[in-house]
């Protein structure tokens, strides 16, 4: 069955980095276009990031751009979350999600467990 694990969360100052990796098993990867989300307490899942199945194009929330980039290595079966110059708003369980063909924001029907990021003032 398919998996998703994501690891490299953890505590960062602000302004601060930190590269998440989600790592696919069960999954021909390279016909998946993947995305990440994140989950504040309190709030709602929202989008974050997302990318093709070639990796040639990306998408990301509007409070992201510029700081955080989505990557992925199709022999490796993984992708990534790098996220730089981190503000204490973008603390959030972070999740890998993963779906056959083509998605963007909405309609991925495979998620991982998540990884906690705490960003501090």
């Amino acid at each position: 069955q398919v998996q998703l694990v994501e690891s490299g969360g953890g505590l960062v100052q602000a302004g601060g980095s930190l590269r998440l990796s989600c790592a696919a098993s069960g999954l021909t990867f390279s016909r998946y276009a993947m995305g990440w989300f994140r989950q504040a307490p309190g709030k709602e899942r929202e989008f974050v990031a997302t990318i093709s199945r070639s990796g040639g194009d990306t998408y990301y929330e509007d409070s992201v751009k510029g700081r955080f980039t989505i990557s992925r290595d199709n022999a490796k079966k993984t992708v990534y979350l790098q996220m730089n110059s981190l503000k204490p708003e973008d603390t959030a369980v972070y999740y890998c999600a993963g779906e056959r063909g083509v998605a963007v924001t909405t309609g991925y029907n495979y998620w991982g467990q998540g990884t906690q990021v705490t960003v501090s003032s």
